[in-house]
């Protein structure tokens, strides 16, 4: 049987001046996304999101209309 590796536990001995030190210059090597790629991505999932919603929605309203229309006899 494979053994899988055990996940590492961090190391918490150091002081939490040194972690917050380590976590700012982590985030400055991080490639942010600017402002209009921001803005973009946003427009992006609000449209997608009411599309499928609009869609479900209809579904919703159709099957239930017909539901209603077949067991209705």
């Amino acid at each position: 049987m494979i053994e899988l590796p055990k996940p590492m536990k961090p190391d918490f001995k150091g002081s939490p001046v040194i972690f917050l030190k380590e976590v700012k210059s982590e985030l400055l090597k991080v490639n942010w996304p600017s402002r209009e790629e921001v803005i973009k991505l946003t427009v992006i999932v609000v449209v997608i999101s009411t599309v499928i919603g609009l869609y479900i929605g209809g579904m919703d309203i159709l099957l239930t209309k017909l539901t209603s229309i077949i067991f209705k006899r």
